[in-house]
């Protein structure tokens, strides 16, 4: 089933209130028997649960179906960010450390971007809603944007459509490193 706009605003919303309870996608996947990987394609907004398994999640929490969609959350108002305060959303060598709990109330995504040795965002090239642009600090990433490719270097940057297709991949001897921000924060 594909995901509608409308669908969009679930997963930060669950995400607000598992943040809320003060739960980890895996503490709350271990509680629900929910795998992991499903509870961050739903807070990503990359999967549709149905009415069942949403409500099978929420019982982890506990919340009601009314209560969620019913819930508001506050925007951050936090201004400073300690390195150790940053929220990883990444995975399989790639760490994406984000400003910021919740991406409630923002209009834009700031992230710190790390790629180990052979890291990839994946065969299947991402799209979403929003305009995305990075500087490389460090290290060498190919970045892959519908047909263009190009590998870019320390001081190196980029700035596109993040609906057209694209993919980055760590190329090199060592860890690259990008400062990122994606506006709306649709990823």
């Amino acid at each position: 089933m594909p995901v509608t706009s409308d669908d969009l605003e679930l997963g930060p919303r669950l995400k607000a209130v598992r943040a809320h309870a003060g739960l980890s996608q895996r503490a709350l996947a271990k509680r629900t028997g929910v795998p992991n990987s499903t509870i961050s394609l739903i807070e990503s907004g990359k999967m549709n649960p149905s009415v069942s398994a949403l409500k099978r999640i929420l019982e982890g929490v506990p919340i009601a179906l009314s209560e969620f969609f019913a819930y508001q959350p506050e925007a951050e108002r936090k201004v400073f960010y300690a390195a150790e305060d940053l929220t990883e959303i990444g995975k399989n060598g790639v760490s994406l450390r984000q400003i910021g709990t919740t991406l409630f109330g923002r209009a834009m995504m700031i992230l710190t971007e790390k790629y180990e040795i052979g890291a990839d965002t994946g065969r299947t090239m991402i799209g979403h809603e929003a305009e995305e642009g990075g500087i490389v600090v460090k290290g060498r990433i190919e970045v892959t944007v519908g047909d263009q490719r190009k590998v870019l270097g320390p001081g190196d940057a980029y700035y596109f459509d993040s609906r057209n297709p694209h993919r980055f991949r760590q190329v090199g001897p060592e860890t690259c490193e990008i400062i990122s921000a994606c506006t709306p924060p649709t990823f």
